[in-house]
């Protein structure tokens, strides 16, 4: 897929605004006179990118170039997670029990089958169900970019993947987190490593925030907020679901959706560094 603009195009529509618009064939270097891929050619380019799990190798060569150009980890780290929605899937209650386990049906054609992704899950939060995969991000507090990510099921809880997402180069120990990141045991992990906590706190039935701690949680929601900026772009979440087929692709997908907004935020910091 490409992106234009607020735009999230399929295959079919990239090849064919390539063919009609002169802006989308310099961007990709081509004259009108040269032979340009067509809907086919961008598929498999970002198989290709999939099957070799090059997405993560990307995301690091980037970084590279981006500590080279002084735009180094700073001001603290905040972690985020969000719901990936995908397609829902009509199956019977006894095929789910059976994707649960790991175990998918055989019945049906071969077509059927490839149709149905069995690496998605349903979850529930706040009374509002979901179904599809979850996006874990880590992001830099002073220049917005994503500088870490991960995706899981939908069902696999913020928490289980606070320390996969962890920046050590970052030059401060402060960390933002919203409530579900907090538990003795991550509050625990991240004294021993000597960080600043600044995660969420949530009232329960019987012990209600006190006055103090709804202040704190006002502070902290003021660096929180910031998340907001990357969430809200058009590059990042220009689509309501990710129809491809498998929790591989959909990592591809938003891997890729991720970069692609650390390079537009990066022109951004070299523009107003230049004025």
């Amino acid at each position: 897929m490409g992106y234009s603009d607020s735009l999230w195009l399929s295959d079919d529509q990239l090849e064919y605004q390539r063919e009609d618009r002169r802006s989308f064939q310099r961007f990709l270097g081509l004259n009108k006179h040269e032979r340009s891929p067509d809907a086919k050619t961008f598929w498999a380019f970002r198989e290709t990118l999939t099957q070799l799990e090059l997405i993560d190798p990307l995301f690091k060569t980037f970084f590279q170039q981006l500590n080279q150009a002084g735009y180094i980890a700073r001001k603290g780290q905040i972690i985020e997670a969000s719901f990936v929605p995908v397609p829902r899937q009509h199956n019977k209650r006894s095929e789910n029990q059976e994707i649960k386990k790991g175990k998918p049906s055989e019945d049906g054609s071969d077509n059927k089958r490839r149709q149905k992704d069995t690496d998605t899950r349903g979850t529930k939060k706040n009374n509002n169900s979901t179904f599809g995969f979850k996006n874990h991000s880590q992001i830099e507090n002073q220049q917005k970019l994503i500088r870490g990510y991960a995706l899981t099921d939908a069902r696999v809880h913020d928490s289980n993947v606070f320390e996969e997402l962890w920046d050590k180069s970052n030059t401060s120990k402060d960390v933002w987190a919203d409530s579900a990141y907090r538990s003795e045991e991550k509050e625990a992990w991240l004294k021993e490593k000597g960080y600043r906590r600044k995660i969420q706190r949530k009232g329960k039935r019987n012990k209600t925030l006190t006055q103090g701690e709804q202040q704190g949680n006002r502070t902290r929601s003021k660096v929180r907020s910031r998340v907001e900026h990357i969430f809200g772009a058009p590059c990042n979440y220009p689509i309501k679901v990710i129809r491809s087929i498998g929790i591989s692709r959909a990592k591809m997908n938003r891997g890729l959706m991720n970069l692609m907004y650390n390079l537009k935020r990066f022109c951004f910091l070299q523009r107003r560094s230049a004025s």
